[in-house]
């Protein structure tokens, strides 16, 4: 496996490669620890302007939602100033990084700014009003943005410097943490978290067995496997590094969650208007059936509003298809990223690992946390400390003082760090090179598709019916 990404540009090397090379360094050596280290400023800044009666927001700025251009030009140029220190914080943030890790920063600086401009451009876009109704969500219209200019433009060397694609998910995901206090898990109650642990064990299976089947390595089953069982792109990410997959696996697990993503938006809605279920229990289906947070906010954002439009032909209150969501997808499925990354990363080094001679690897704990991918440890961290900062607090009040001044500023930041992953992941993929994989990855893909739907809708609407609907009455 030493020559598996040797033909890669450094910027496109996955994490699992840095680690390794590095193995035996400090926290300063790699680039999943500074991953940690700036996700961990970013959220003790937070806190610490929080305790003090402030916040963060002015520079974690978000568009606001618009309905013509001039609004949007009006909101951009009121802010301009925020945008203007929120690059330069992230350009002293990352790098800092990049320079520690010996990385030129006279390239780097250039192309993220042009990466940043466009960012800005597609978050502003994904502010417009009917942005949900054409799937216009930031990450995927940056991803297919990124794609169309890659596979029709020839990008210049220099320009490959910013685009940082492991780098920004790694921040993303440690910031993610912060959104995911372990109290979060407790108000889910044992339902949710127990309906989550069912369909992200039994999607991971029949994918990854699938793939076996179809004559795939152990490792592209894998990363396809969490693709579908956890969270997505985030994920697929993950799990790329800890088992020390090939990057075009990693490309195609995420064009494949993208694209069953944006068919679930349509679909999702829809089939649950048609089931006649209520918003709690559509959204707690979607949660379970959708493989992107964005997509799967989208999609049950639109059955909420399709409750409010039909009004009492559906049952529930709107709220409740977002809150049901948040609960399955965002809450219950996303935590398992760190558990598949930790299992995979010992399989991968006790059981896939062989030399020239077919033989079994040894045990070896200095390489299985090697390979481990710190920004996890990260999340987990991100995630306790906003338990302890937020220990004292009832749900309501976490909801109305520490999310609109102490998490929804993080979650801005978030979402910049996964747009500017998005952007970068299109901007170094060539369609050619995903097709090369050919059909198998797809089918085996699919299958769990199938599977994780009509286990999502058996457990949402029939077996835990009772906990969703009370959900959405309270």
């Amino acid at each position: 496996m030493s020559d598996t990404n040797q033909s890669l540009p450094a910027h496109a090397q996955p994490a699992a490669d840095t680690a390794h090379s590095t193995r035996g360094g400090g926290l300063f050596s790699t680039e999943d620890w500074w991953a940690v280290w700036v996700g961990l400023l970013t959220i003790l800044i937070a806190w610490a302007l929080f305790a003090s009666g402030s916040s963060i927001k002015w520079i974690a700025v978000a568009p606001a939602k618009w309905s013509s251009v001039e609004q949007a030009a009006g909101d951009l140029a009121k802010h301009l100033p925020n945008y203007v220190a929120l690059f330069v914080g992230f350009a002293v943030l990352f790098g800092v990084s990049l320079a520690a890790l010996k990385q030129r920063l006279a390239h780097f600086l250039p192309s993220f700014l042009i990466l940043f401009v466009v960012s800005v451009l597609i978050f502003v876009l994904g502010a417009w009003v009917n942005a949900s109704k054409y799937d216009l969500e930031p990450p995927l219209v940056a991803l297919v943005l990124g794609l169309i200019v890659s596979n029709v433009f020839t990008l210049p060397e220099w320009f490959k410097a910013g685009l940082r694609v492991e780098f920004y998910i790694k921040v993303g995901i440690v910031l993610l943490g912060a959104t995911l206090p372990f109290t979060l898990i407790v108000w889910a109650g044992p339902v949710a978290i127990g309906q989550a642990t069912i369909v992200s064990l039994i999607t991971f299976f029949v994918i990854f067995f699938a793939g076996r089947a179809f004559g795939l390595e152990h490792r592209f089953a894998a990363v396809l496997g969490v693709g579908g069982a956890v969270c997505g792109v985030s994920g697929a990410i993950a799990i790329a590094g800890a088992v020390r997959a090939k990057r075009e696996q990693a490309s195609v697990a995420i064009t494949l969650v993208i694209a069953w993503a944006i068919v679930m938006i349509f679909v999702l809605p829809f089939a649950s208007r048609a089931l006649g279920l209520s918003t709690a229990v559509g959204g707690a289906w979607i949660g379970t059936s959708e493989f992107a947070d964005a997509a799967g906010i989208a999609a049950a954002q639109a059955y909420g509003d399709l409750a409010k439009q039909a009004g009492s032909t559906i049952a529930g209150a709107p709220d409740a298809a977002l809150q049901a969501f948040t609960l399955m997808k965002v809450v219950g499925r996303d935590i398992w990223i760190g558990v598949w990354a930790f299992v995979l990363a010992i399989v991968a080094t006790t059981r896939w690992d062989t030399d020239a001679t077919g033989v079994k690897a040894k045990v070896d704990a200095g390489e299985i946390w090697a390979r481990f991918p710190k920004f996890v440890i990260g999340f987990v961290i991100a995630s306790l400390l906003v338990t302890w900062i937020t220990r004292h607090y009832s749900l309501v009040d976490y909801r109305k003082v520490v999310t609109p001044e102490f998490v929804a500023p993080i979650t801005a930041l978030r979402t910049w760090a996964f747009i500017f992953c998005f952007f970068s992941i299109g901007l170094t993929t060539r369609l050619r090179s995903l097709t090369a994989t050919g059909v198998r990855p797809f089918l085996a893909f699919t299958a769990g598709v199938a599977v994780n739907i009509v286990i999502g809708y058996v457990l949402s609407a029939h077996v835990f019916a009772p906990y969703w609907n009370s959900l959405g009455q309270g």
